[in-house]
C-alpha cells in the first residue's frame, strides 16, 4: 500500500516528538559556561557577556554555582548610577537559578524554560557549572530535525513565488 503525504506528516511529527523526548541536553553542543566571582563588578560581569557574546554569566563562590545574571537583569535593573561600575554582582544576580543536568531531556529544558520565562539555564554536574543551555540552541536542534525544509525558504515569505501571478 502506498504512503499518503498525511502518513509521511504524521511520521515525521512523530520524529520530532520522539528526538525532543528522548534527546538528552548533553547532545547539544553548549557553550562553556562564563563565571564570575560573586564580587565581581556588574561592569565586569557585563563586559564578559560583551566579550563573550552571551546573554548571561554564571555567578560563584568558593567553586560553586550562587547565581546568573542575564541581560534581563541589565535592562531591568537600576545600573546607571554613579556607582554602577563598583555594584557587585552578587547584589543584582538571580540567586539559587533553576539548573538541568546534562542528561534530562530537550523536552524537560523546555517545559521549564516555557513555565519559568527563561531564556538562559546552566547545566551543572552536581554544583559544578558545566554549561548554560539558551533558548537558542534549542532552535537550532529543531532546525537540524528539518533542515531542508527550513532551509529551503525562500529569503522573505512576502517574496515567496505563490504570491505572484505565476505562483498560483
Amino acid at each position: 500500500m502506498n504512503m499518503s503525504e498525511f502518513d509521511d506528516a504524521y511520521d515525521d511529527q512523530q520524529r520530532i516528538r520522539g528526538a525532543i523526548l528522548e534527546t538528552p541536553i548533553s547532545d547539544l553542543p553548549l557553550r562553556d559556561p562564563i563565571l564570575v566571582c560573586s564580587t565581581s563588578s556588574v561592569a565586569d560581569a557585563v563586559k564578559n557577556m560583551n566579550d563573550h557574546h552571551t546573554g548571561c554569566v554564571l555567578v560563584e563562590k568558593d567553586g560553586k554555582l550562587i547565581g546568573i545574571f542575564t541581560e534581563r537583569d541589565v535592562l531591568t535593573k537600576d545600573f546607571f548610577r554613579a556607582d554602577s561600575h563598583t555594584v557587585p554582582v552578587e547584589s543584582v544576580m538571580t540567586p539559587n537559578p533553576e539548573t538541568l543536568e546534562p542528561e534530562d531531556s530537550i523536552a524537560f529544558a523546555l517545559n521549564k524554560m516555557s513555565v519559568g520565562g527563561y531564556r538562559h539555564i546552566p547545566i551543572v554536574d552536581g554544583n559544578k557549572p558545566v554549561g548554560v543551555l539558551s533558548v537558542r540552541d534549542i532552535v537550532d536542534f529543531l532546525v537540524d530535525l528539518f533542515p531542508g525544509d527550513v532551509f529551503n525558504l525562500p529569503p522573505s515569505p512576502k517574496n515567496a513565488i505563490t504570491n505572484s501571478i505565476d505562483g498560483g
